[in-house]
């Protein structure tokens, strides 16, 4: 099949939906492509909902990493990296280990893209009639105990020095969680600039569809590999082949082997991640909270709340662990929810580098290949700054933001090959 004239954005994530929408208002031949409806092959399906503009620094960090033993599972804590893997995932470890000392230089790569994030969804999602997906009411990180206060002080303290308002949450919300929890005390704060969806699900499909009023394509197959045909690209699926004008690979976690033929070096891991979802339960506020002693993120959304957690490193492919829903209805029932053990649960790859930085760019050798993955846990809160940058890249425009540092040749990519 020739469709020369085209860009084939592969992956219907929230990613790559995004980036259909944006390439497809600017008139582009989009084809968008993936083995499953968009939204329901990744993590774009399960995520917390948070709009997460405070998380201006990548995860690595000195402290992590000479105190992450306190938050594994086996402790009690929410990162898993099961012991048939340590082989497997210490290269990846060993680079997060690196990065951990670079986080103040990656900071300053990181923030800029992050900070405009709020306001770039509600005007995409207001572009396409879909204001009503998003609610910008901020969210709350709470911290129950006899320490909360000093934690508390300790996390504004911080927030200030990266311009992250907050503030201290009103007295009618912490005594709402501190009832429900049963706690002695709570300290909680506000962040006032960030928001939430009400469904991400919907979010991913409003801009797939929004994508298609505009004249782009949906197409349901599994792509297998690419392929260089002089001026254009060749799109190998479990259907056949397409022979595109260029490609821009949103796959997420499964993005390394669509890559690595053109030379390419994709430290890629699936940090999965786990919710579950109590229908018709009512939010202690409309607001996500941040429940950081458990390290769980509450959020309402419609008809439901969602509690999102975890951190395990077994494989994007692996068969869910029981336990870890098990755990989070344990914690959420002590937190005041009614979760009993029938509510639904669900896990899902997030796909994250080890400098926690996001992969956007083109290959040196070959300007029709592209590629927007890697966004770590905030893959939502920045998919409508990506698709702008992405639109801008296939324009032949400098981004607004500067995207430099996150182009796959840091990790020691080579040359193009066809």
């Amino acid at each position: 099949m020739a469709e020369q004239d085209s860009i084939a954005v592969i992956g219907a994530g929230v990613i790559g939906s995004a980036i259909a929408c944006a390439l497809a208002r600017e008139g582009r031949h989009v084809l968008l492509i993936d083995r499953a409806p968009p939204g329901e092959g990744g993590a774009s399906f399960g995520n917390a909902g948070h709009i997460a503009t405070e998380l201006l620094e990548p995860l690595p960090s000195p402290a992590l990493l000479f105190g992450f033993w306190r938050e594994l599972f086996a402790l009690g804590g929410v990162l898993d990296i099961p012991s048939r893997r340590l082989v497997k995932f210490l290269p990846w470890a060993t680079r997060f280990a690196r990065a951990a000392f670079r986080r103040a230089e990656n900071t300053r790569h990181l923030a800029p893209f992050v900070r405009p994030a709020v306001p770039a969804l509600m005007g995409m999602l207001g572009e396409i009639g879909r204001a009503d997906l998003i609610r910008q009411h901020g969210h709350y990180q709470v911290w129950l105990g006899g320490d909360g206060e000093r934690r508390a002080r300790e996390q504004a303290r911080a927030m200030g020095e990266l311009l992250v308002p907050t503030q201290p949450a009103a007295r009618e919300f912490l005594e709402s969680v501190r009832r429900a929890a049963g706690a002695s005390s709570v300290a909680a704060l506000w962040f006032p600039k960030c928001a939430h969806v009400l469904d991400p699900l919907e979010v991913v499909r409003a801009f797939a569809n929004a994508a298609i009023q505009r004249g782009a394509s949906f197409l349901r197959h599994d792509v297998r590999a690419l392929r260089a045909a002089g001026h254009g690209m060749q799109v190998i699926t479990d259907s056949g082949t397409l022979s595109v004008g260029g490609t821009i690979v949103c796959t997420g976690v499964w993005s390394a082997p669509l890559l690595e033929p053109f030379g390419f070096k994709v430290p890629l891991e699936a940090a999965r991640g786990y919710h579950v979802q109590m229908p018709d339960s009512t939010p202690l506020v409309d607001a996500p909270i941040l429940y950081s002693d458990a390290n769980i993120v509450v959020t309402p959304m419609a008809g439901r709340v969602r509690a999102t957690s975890f951190m395990e490193f077994s494989g994007a492919d692996a068969p869910p662990d029981p336990r870890k829903p098990e755990w989070l209805r344990s914690k959420l029932r002590a937190l005041g929810y009614a979760c009993d053990d029938r509510v639904p649960s669900w896990v899902g790859p997030r796909p994250v580098l080890p400098d926690y930085l996001p992969a956007m760019g083109r290959a040196a050798h070959h300007p029709n290949l592209l590629y927007a993955f890697g966004h770590q846990h905030i893959g939502l809160t920045l998919c409508a700054v990506t698709a702008q940058a992405m639109a801008d890249l296939v324009a032949g425009r400098e981004p607004a933001v500067d995207i430099s540092a996150f182009d796959l040749r840091r990790f020691g990519a080579g040359k193009f090959s066809s």
